[in-house]
């Protein structure tokens, strides 16, 4: 029996999400295989207390919406050209091949050539929610791992857009004027001829990048100056739901409205403002969105053609993980690297849902085969983290090569000082303290690193650092000094906050990226900001300019001017950061001042050397004619 009630269901959900996630990270099994097993628990193929998904699954995808928000916030034109490689290199190779050996397979198998593309280019996509969820839990969603997925996932979502456009083409009899954003409702559009379609779906899609970039702003502003929190987190969510909304009223996904809304918000002043007011919707909604994902898996299906579902769900596994790691490989990452990326791609993903109803309105996919298709990827996503965890044990903790370091004891007394982060920065920082006779705690999350220095004698604490009870423990509550050395741009700002808040004794100093970090790092409370390149990039201009002919003493002035001045220009421009235009022409204006100082200063010196040079000259001369 079950009941139809919306709010029955959603209790149905919630409370099975908060029974059965405990328990499985309780099992080392991760939350996300918490949430697959509550939903097949409590769906209809298993005990059946809700009955068809309904309303549910609706919140549960805009989870998925809120996601791609989130991620599109942190894609800054900037980072976007940081990761170029990760992107539209390893994400094109990846998606093209996985497709051509999963159409290739399917054609084998007396599929039609269309059916064939089509399901490749589907099935090559991945569970942004799962893979990003997974690697957050296991400690690899930054570094090389984590970027190397997280640019293939990125170029994944943009390719859906194409995606939407070129799959009905391939429709048996080329039947694909009435087709509907499969899923989400039928689109204003339906039955409208194919220019106006083109036409409003671009005009959507502008609409939201110029509405993102020229109202949005005066908006929060207007709504920052009340005060109400609360208001801005309405106003907020308003953002997102209208995105999505009109992406669903052109027959666009909702979820590429809301990643191309973050996108266009990624440089604005209210980005960190956005992203603390919905990240609690994000995790509620995403483990609603597994939780049906779970209950949506047809144990009916499964069980009529048990053999054959089960053997495609291994085979397109076991298929996307060899592309993703021949991929790798030709991409020049490390072998242990590629295959931790492959391993957590393998499965398929959540577009592939809203693609593969696209294609049967659209007359692509036959029902029966999506229906299977439809099995196979919910099959393959619940068995992601079951293989992400085999993988970990088997391949990844080898040898005890990731084995947990043993916890050390704190020592008892007030360190003079607490280092967050013993790598190739902070170690030096630390040596420079200890050798002074200072006191210092070092902390460290990096299971590798800490296997490495411990070789070498250092008494190295692991742990993440941004935990409160981790810092109170080493003894930031008495210590005077905390150093930021760690590698996470985020966690840093994080730790630099906290630390701020909880422990205003300390006096920070941290390490930043960039000059951008270096503004957040001030923003957020750091005393002291250096910026890791900057002192190291001056001597190398040093050397430089006494290759080129500069007296050691000029070459001296002019990196001493130049750190002077740039110092007083980051000091300046610090007000105006984050409103991107007022700070671009502030740099230009002030980067002309300080060359042209710079400049003056440089020809002043070399004057001067030269009245010297000639002095000393007319001197010896004096000196050999008497």
């Amino acid at each position: 029996m079950h009941a139809d009630s919306f709010l029955i269901q959603a209790l149905v959900y919630l409370a099975a999400g908060v029974i059965s996630v405990p328990i499985a990270k309780r099992l080392g099994l991760g939350s996300v295989l918490g949430y697959l097993i509550a939903g097949a628990l409590v769906g209809p193929f298993v005990l059946d207390l809700v009955g068809e998904q309904g309303d549910v699954m609706r919140f549960g995808e805009f989870g998925v919406v809120i996601l791609l928000f989130l991620i599109g916030l942190e894609v800054r034109p900037a980072l976007l050209w940081e990761m170029r490689t990760s992107i539209f290199g390893l994400g094109m190779a990846q998606m093209l091949a996985s497709a051509a050996v999963i159409g290739a397979v399917a054609l084998g198998l007396g599929v039609d050539w269309r059916v064939a593309t089509a399901v490749g280019l589907i099935l090559a996509l991945s569970s942004t929610a799962i893979v990003l969820q997974s690697l957050e839990e296991k400690g690899l969603r930054q570094g090389p791992v984590g970027q190397a997925a997280f640019g293939v996932l990125l170029f994944q979502d943009l390719a859906v857009i194409p995606l939407f456009a070129f799959l009905p083409l391939l429709a048996i009899g080329h039947q694909a004027g009435a087709v509907e954003a499969a899923g989400h409702g039928a689109s204003v559009l339906a039955g409208q001829p194919e220019w106006v379609r083109i036409l409003a779906t671009f005009g959507a899609v502008v609409g939201v990048v110029v509405g993102g970039r020229y109202l949005t702003r005066p908006m929060f502003r207007f709504i920052a100056a009340a005060r109400l929190r609360e208001i801005f987190t309405a106003s907020a969510l308003l953002l997102v739901v209208g995105v999505a909304a009109l992406m669903e009223l052109v027959g666009l996904s909702p979820a590429l409205g809301a990643f191309l809304a973050g996108v266009v918000l990624a440089e604005s002043e209210f980005r960190r403002e956005l992203e603390t007011d919905i990240e609690p919707f994000r995790g509620l909604l995403l483990g609603l969105f597994f939780i049906t994902v779970g209950a949506g898996l047809n144990f009916g299906l499964i069980a009529a053609r048990p053999v054959l579902v089960i053997s495609l769900t291994v085979g397109l596994m076991a298929v996307k993980f060899l592309a993703m790691w021949g991929v790798g490989l030709a991409f020049r990452r490390g072998r242990r690297d590629a295959a931790t990326v492959a391993v957590s791609l393998a499965q398929g993903g959540e577009f592939a849902f809203v693609l593969i109803a696209f294609v049967v309105t659209a007359n692509v996919l036959p029902a029966e085969q999506a229906a299977l298709a439809t099995a196979v990827v919910a099959l393959s996503m619940a068995l992601t983290p079951i293989a992400f965890a085999l993988y970990e044990r088997f391949v990844l903790n080898r040898a005890g090569v990731l084995a947990e370091p043993e916890q050390l004891p704190f020592d008892d007394g007030a360190p003079d000082a607490i280092v967050a982060g013993f790598g190739r920065f902070g170690q030096i920082a630390t040596r420079l303290l200890t050798a002074a006779d200072f006191k210092v705690t070092m902390l460290e999350s990096s299971i590798e690193q800490i296997d490495t220095i411990r070789r070498f004698g250092w008494r190295v604490h692991y742990g993440d650092a941004t935990r409160l009870d981790l810092l109170r423990a080493a003894g930031a509550d008495k210590a005077k000094l905390l150093l930021v050395a760690i590698d996470d741009k985020d966690k840093a700002v994080e730790l630099v906050k906290a630390a701020t808040e909880y422990f205003p004794n300390l006096t920070i100093i941290a390490r930043a990226f960039d000059r951008r970090h270096a503004y957040e790092l001030v923003r957020v409370g750091g005393d002291e900001v250096v910026r890791e390149t900057f002192e190291s990039a001056l001597v190398f201009g040093k050397k430089a300019l006494l290759r080129l002919g500069f007296s050691d003493r000029r070459a001296a002035k002019a990196v001493s001017l130049f750190r002077e001045h740039d110092l007083a220009l980051f000091n300046k421009l610090a007000p105006v950061y984050g409103e991107e235009e007022r700070y671009a022409m502030a740099v230009r204006d002030s980067r002309a001042t300080m060359e042209n100082l710079l400049s003056a200063e440089m020809r002043r010196l070399k004057k001067e050397e030269a009245e010297e040079a000639d002095n000393d000259g007319k001197a010896k001369a004096l000196r050999e004619a008497s």
